[in-house]
């Protein structure tokens, strides 16, 4: 129960570091054209790392 736990958490991590990074390698003009701020970064990959 533990492991799988841990398990969970760590992939959660690694989907949100991967958002994180993808988004962040986008330029102004293409977040713009998705209707993202580059301040909504962070929030929308926590939201993406829990779903």
């Amino acid at each position: 129960m533990f492991v799988s736990y841990m398990l969970a958490k760590v992939r959660a991590y690694m989907r949100y570091r991967d958002t994180v990074r993808e988004l962040s390698m986008l330029s102004d003009r293409e977040l713009d054209d998705l209707g993202i701020s580059r301040f909504q970064i962070d929030s929308i990959a926590r939201e993406t790392a829990v779903a």
